[in-house]
């Protein structure tokens, strides 16, 4: 565990439709961080780090994850989720907006365990990622942010998001293969 405190690894909005206005331009960026997410969760899972995936709700009110995962599945861009579907060791919490701790238990959920250390990975950095973040600092979390597992809808926003969370935030930046679980 990074810093002594118990972790947690956050997958931001991974179990995706792609069915909103700007997902051609996130897609191809998902493609290239895929197989790092993919190791991320490998690692955490063999080190036993808690898996923590929160994900949009697509508008459903009355969808859990089951649903929101075969959404996925049925979408236009299976192969990007199919290979980071949750196993039966991980947790799930659904968000309306784009903090994972806007209107969720998420807070909550990490008190109850213990956890003082976030780890992001998902999408999209300049957006999700970037708040999450910012919403986990001002609750006093440590954040890592796994810089080649999130994908982003316009580079140079990405890039400055991540520079904003290490600045800002005292967001550590990673990579994944760098991560000491």
């Amino acid at each position: 565990m990074e810093g002594g405190k118990a972790c947690a690894l956050v997958v931001v909005d991974m179990i995706n439709t792609y069915g909103h206005p700007d997902a051609d331009l996130l897609v191809e960026s998902v493609r290239e961080v895929l197989p790092a997410v993919t190791r991320a969760l490998a690692g955490a899972r063999g080190h036993g780090v808690e898996v923590i995936y929160v994900n949009d709700n697509f508008g459903r009110w009355r969808s859990h994850h089951d649903e929101l995962v075969a959404a996925a599945l049925d979408g236009p861009h299976a192969e990007l989720v199919e290979p980071l579907l949750p196993d039966e060791e991980s947790l799930f919490v659904v968000k309306a907006r784009h903090s994972v701790f806007y209107q969720t238990p998420l807070e909550y959920l990490l008190q109850q365990q213990g956890i003082g250390h976030i780890v992001l990975c998902g999408q999209a950095t300049e957006q999700c990622v970037l708040y999450s973040a910012l919403d986990a600092h001002i609750r006093h979390l440590e954040v890592t942010v796994l810089r080649d597992a999130v994908a982003h809808i316009h580079a140079d926003l990405a890039e400055a998001a991540l520079r904003m969370m290490e600045r800002n935030m005292g967001a550590r930046l990673t990579a994944v293969d760098d991560m000491r679980w």
